[in-house]
């Protein structure tokens, strides 16, 4: 799971540099709107990683 945290982390840079980079005003909204997409996906996996733990030391 690390591994693909890893990859749509990576994902959402690149989406955010390239929104960064457009010249059109929609694109870059759509981009950034793709890298925070990424970025919760990512957030969402480290959350049940952890609780995975969580739940693994309580037994």
């Amino acid at each position: 799971m690390a591994k693909k945290i890893k990859q749509l982390r990576k994902q959402a840079e690149k989406a955010a540099r390239a929104a960064k980079a457009a010249a059109d005003a929609e694109v870059s909204d759509q981009l950034r709107t793709l890298a925070r997409a990424f970025q919760s996906q990512a957030d969402v996996l480290k959350s049940k990683k952890r609780a995975g733990k969580k739940h693994k030391k309580q037994r």
